[in-house]
């Protein structure tokens, strides 16, 4: 699995983990690929793990930029995509800003659309920007 798919997998295991935050996250990713007959990928685990540990970190960062917008306001699925962004911005080193932020674009366009991804776009370019100067 290419580190694109192993993202695009994370993104829906983040997603669905919002409906089943009952369970151990490690246990949830088990029996997700399970479930869908994949094997194992470290780097989708690594991005699913990071996310839901630093969660309230990059929530915080998440509202500060959504100007007017309150995380609630946010879909759940452009939420997951931010979160999944600000992780690979702020927590993950093997991932360049620039490059976390065109995956996220792209991973909008594919499951959000158009108002999602320049929206995305617009809070993680502010994310990178206060990361740059702080």
């Amino acid at each position: 699995m290419q580190r694109k798919e192993a993202r695009a997998l994370a993104l829906e295991l983040i997603y669905e983990y919002e409906f089943h935050k009952d369970r151990a996250p490690q246990d949830f990713y088990v029996d997700a690929l399970r479930l869908r007959e994949l094997p194992g990928n470290d780097y989708a685990l690594r991005l699913f793990l990071g996310v839901q540990q630093h969660r309230e970190a990059m929530d915080g960062l998440i509202a500060q930029h959504s100007k007017n917008w309150s995380l609630s306001r946010i879909s759940r699925v452009s939420l997951a995509i931010l979160r999944l962004a600000v992780f690979e911005m702020r927590f993950d080193d093997q991932v360049e800003t620039p490059i976390a932020i065109n995956e996220a674009v792209e991973l909008a366009k594919q499951y959000e659309g158009e108002d999602a991804y320049t929206f995305i776009n617009g809070v993680l370019g502010g994310i990178a920007r206060e990361g740059e100067h702080g």
